[in-house]
């Protein structure tokens, strides 16, 4: 536990250390955000306000997972078995790394540019698809000295449904999927001031406790009492949780500074990245179905924008104001920040929810 403390204690300073670093030296650079005319209340005065801010918030996470992992070398023999970092840490972190990097790019191109196009949706579901391909291979190939690997075979829900066997491509193909709808859920959720900080640090404090429950009871964990009876098959579950709780704390630092009015936006760098390390600790903890409930509201915002194109392009008939759902909410007279309050309420009750769920069932086991 105090690995994960330490880490997310780390992650936390220096967010909150460097992002207003960050918003001086975009600043100077004139990195500022191109904001479309859309007759929105919540666009009025951020013209000109850095965004790629998730910049900060990614290197305060790596550097809080090295500080997590030095913390190891004080802790019991029971730890320091992931005192090194894995293949799990690998791919999660490279996820948050790789597509921050696309992100990073549509960001450079819409402040070069000096409009909001930026990267094509091509070019970014590309981008995502080839980074998801390459780390799904990695989760799906690279086994642990005891075989376990970071994704698995099956489809899961809290744990592998045993009877949804899609095979190693079908997992690389379900792992590109998870993490691009994720990843696009996040960024449709990225409109208002603070609104989709909130809710991803929510769902990350979620999975930190969901991994550090399942590296508590852990099948490949040899003093646990009970593996015989009630434990979970997955890798390097103490890295899941000290990733997710860095990342988290990383967004709560980040959110001194983006709240409303915010003084830097996340950009897609960040976004794309929070999304896709959320989507890989959902297939790493083996809780792929379960974090439809966990981003409730990512869900949610997705879903409505999906049903706003499709109800358009047939027949030319919009179902909500403007989407994503935020701002249909803005033109139905509500005021930014109780957008953001009531949003983050949602994801909350989601995110409490799915973790009920989750203990639910080691309730129901052990019973």
């Amino acid at each position: 536990m105090r690995a994960v403390i330490v880490a997310a204690a780390v992650a936390f300073i220096i967010s909150l250390l460097i992002t207003p670093v960050a918003i001086r030296v975009f600043t100077a650079l004139k990195a500022g955000q191109p904001i479309r005319s859309l007759g929105l209340a919540s666009n009025e005065g951020k013209r000109g306000t850095p965004p790629m801010g998730g910049v900060a918030f990614i290197v305060a996470t790596l550097v809080g997972y090295v500080a997590g992992h030095i913390a190891l070398t004080t802790l019991p023999e029971r730890q320091i078995a992931q005192e090194k970092p894995t293949m799990t840490a690998l791919v999660l972190l490279g996820l948050f790394v790789f597509c921050g990097a696309v992100g990073f790019v549509d960001d450079l191109l819409k402040v070069r540019k000096r409009n909001s196009d930026g990267l094509s949706a091509k070019g970014k579901l590309l981008g995502q698809a080839l980074i998801g391909t390459g780390f799904g291979i990695a989760a799906l190939y690279w086994a642990s000295t005891n075989g376990q690997t970071v994704a698995s075979e099956h489809i899961s829900f809290i744990r592998d449904v045993s009877w949804l066997d899609v095979g190693k491509v079908g997992s690389v193909m379900v792992f590109v999927f998870v993490i691009t709808a994720m990843s696009n859920g996040v960024n449709l959720t990225d409109g208002l001031d603070g609104l989709a900080t909130g809710a991803s640090m929510l769902v990350l404090g979620a999975y930190a406790l969901i991994g550090y429950w399942q590296y508590r009871h852990w099948c490949a964990d040899t003093t646990y009492a009970r593996a015989s009876e009630y434990c979970y098959q997955v890798r390097d579950p103490l890295e899941i949780s000290m990733i997710a709780a860095a990342a988290a704390c990383a967004c709560l630092g980040f959110l001194w500074w983006n709240t409303s009015p915010a003084r830097i936006f996340m950009g897609d760098v960040g976004a794309l990245g929070l999304g896709a390390l959320i989507g890989g600790l959902a297939v790493a903890t083996r809780t792929t179905l379960l974090s439809i409930l966990i981003c409730g509201l990512f869900f949610i915002i997705t879903i409505t924008w999906v049903i706003q194109i499709v109800s358009y392009r047939t027949t030319g008939k919009r179902v909500f104001r403007m989407v994503p759902l935020h701002h249909h909410f803005e033109l139905a007279g509500w005021s930014e920040v109780n957008i953001v309050v009531r949003f983050w309420t949602i994801a909350g009750v989601c995110v409490a929810a799915g973790l009920g769920v989750f203990y639910s069932d080691f309730l129901a086991a052990v019973g």
